[in-house]
């Protein structure tokens, strides 16, 4: 009997298989960030291979070629058990015994059962070997599906040879936001200008509200999209179709749309379903941080295999959204990289389309738990006639969205070694063919839109930062306009 296999004092080992050939598939790291258990990982995967060497009496992979079948060995051949089982041979013999005049008859008849019976022991064993061996191996793979999560899957974008490259326009972006900061404003009266939210926008009455103010202030012409941010893609894509056409044909004046988190995905697809109809109402997208390769939260939290089958996160998720805030789950699913894989190598963005994409990395400083973002802000009409304008008091309601960003941007930090907003990867919120900024400052995935009860004092806040893609956007679509206008010359 074999030593039992011992416990690998390396995560990056090398498996031995028993004719010497060494099995690379196990010899990456499972889990970078964590080292034990990548550890245990591979010493379970070692574990299962040695159980399924001590079955190897049968033919590879217990399965028998075309034609063979197991017979009860004669009494000689069965007291040898040192000795190779020689299953040509064996098939041989049967086939000869079967076709032998001499075994006809009512003896022939009896020896026909009884072989018949003795089979059946055999081939029953080589099920059960079969099983179990399965079973083990089943259990390794989804363990190192669980442990891998979606390591394989982010930044998939910039790894597919067949997608546009990206510019950095980061550089260009911080002198456009040196410049709204000293009310230098660029942005022309002459388009539309749509804000796209994101998921659970209608939960948060405050979404986007400060950045339309702002816009409004400047004689600008804004609007906040008001579609149902828990529902699908394709169902938000035909909405903000609608929008559009009904702003262009309101004001004659082409759109520039901002998309924020699934937002950006949300719109993105509306001009991949409909761009013939709204290539000439619409100027240019921006996409800001937008999981638009796929976020690896959501998938996580959904796929098959991954920890949200574990604990039951999906039910909880769907009576979450279907049953309390009256979405669609589908909205999340649309969001795993499975999905958006599927969505994007059907339906890529136009290359005329000017586009901006912008991300960021949540800070993980302790000083993040104390800061709350202004979501909402309840009313209180008895307290009115206290007030000397006779108007409500307004109280605000806050959360703590940045210490929840950082939790995010720690774990995947932690697990797959990737930077994030908390929600979205730097490398996932790239969209191809863009110009891509690439801020060094630290921002979470809920700053862009819900502003913090105290701004950081010399930064820009969020309706500037707005302005300054906005702006960039509209320099990226005259040279994009001029190239085109060179070509055609």
């Amino acid at each position: 009997m074999e030593d039992w296999p011992s416990r690998p004092t390396q995560s990056s080992s090398t498996l031995v298989a028993r004719d010497g050939s060494s099995d690379d598939s196990h010899n990456s790291q499972l889990f970078p960030a964590i080292p034990a258990l990548s550890e245990a990982a591979i010493y379970l995967s070692q574990t299962t291979s040695y159980i399924t060497q001590c079955f190897s009496g049968f033919p590879e992979d217990g399965v028998l070629d075309e034609g063979q079948e197991l017979v009860t060995l004669t009494g000689g051949q069965a007291s040898d058990s040192s000795s190779p089982v020689n299953w040509s041979t064996i098939r041989d013999e049967s086939n000869n015994a079967s076709s032998d005049p001499s075994t006809h008859g009512d003896e022939g008849t009896s020896f026909s059962g009884s072989s018949s019976l003795s089979r059946t022991e055999p081939m029953s064993s080589t099920r059960f070997f079969q099983n179990r061996t399965s079973l083990f191996q089943d259990l390794v793979n989804r363990a190192r599906k669980t442990v891998r999560g979606s390591a394989d899957d982010i930044g998939w974008l910039q790894r597919d040879l067949g997608m546009p490259p990206v510019e950095d326009g980061t550089k260009r972006f911080l002198e456009l936001l040196e410049s709204v900061r000293k009310n230098e404003h660029k942005l022309p009266n002459s388009m539309v200008y749509l804000l796209v939210p994101g998921m659970f926008s209608n939960h948060g009455p405050l979404y986007f509200v400060r950045t339309k103010t702002y816009f409004s202030k400047m004689g600008l012409t804004c609007h906040i999209a008001k579609i149902h941010s828990e529902a699908s893609v394709d169902k938000n894509a035909r909405e903000i179709k609608e929008y559009i056409e009904e702003i262009y044909w309101g004001s004659k004046k082409r759109v520039l749309l901002l998309g924020h988190s699934k937002g950006g995905v949300d719109a993105a697809a509306a001009l991949c379903l409909y761009w013939s109809d709204l290539k000439d109402k619409v100027a240019g997208l921006v996409l800001a941080q937008s999981p638009y390769g796929g976020s690896p939260i959501a998938s996580d939290l959904l796929r098959e295999g991954q920890l949200g089958d574990y604990v039951g996160l999906r039910k909880m998720l769907e009576i979450l959204i279907c049953k309390i805030i009256k979405g669609d789950l589908q909205s999340l699913e649309d969001l795993t990289y499975e999905k958006r894989k599927d969505f994007l190598r059907k339906h890529p963005l136009p290359q005329e389309l000017p586009i901006v994409s912008f991300h960021t990395e949540a800070s993980i400083n302790p000083s993040v738990l104390a800061t709350l973002s202004h979501v909402a802000h309840v009313e209180l009409p008895i307290a009115a006639s206290l007030v000397a304008d006779g108007q409500p008091t307004r109280l605000p309601v806050v959360m703590p969205l940045a210490a929840a960003m950082a939790a995010c941007a720690q774990l995947l930090q932690v697990r797959y070694g990737e930077r994030s907003d908390g929600l979205v990867t730097r490398k996932d919120a790239e969209v191809p063919g863009s110009v891509v900024v690439r801020p060094a400052r630290k921002l979470d995935h809920a700053w862009m839109v819900y502003s913090s009860m105290k701004d950081e004092p010399g930064e820009a806040d969020t309706s500037q930062v707005c302005e300054a893609l906005l702006a960039l956007l509209v320099e990226v679509a005259q040279k994009r306009g001029h190239r085109i206008a060179m070509k055609d010359d």
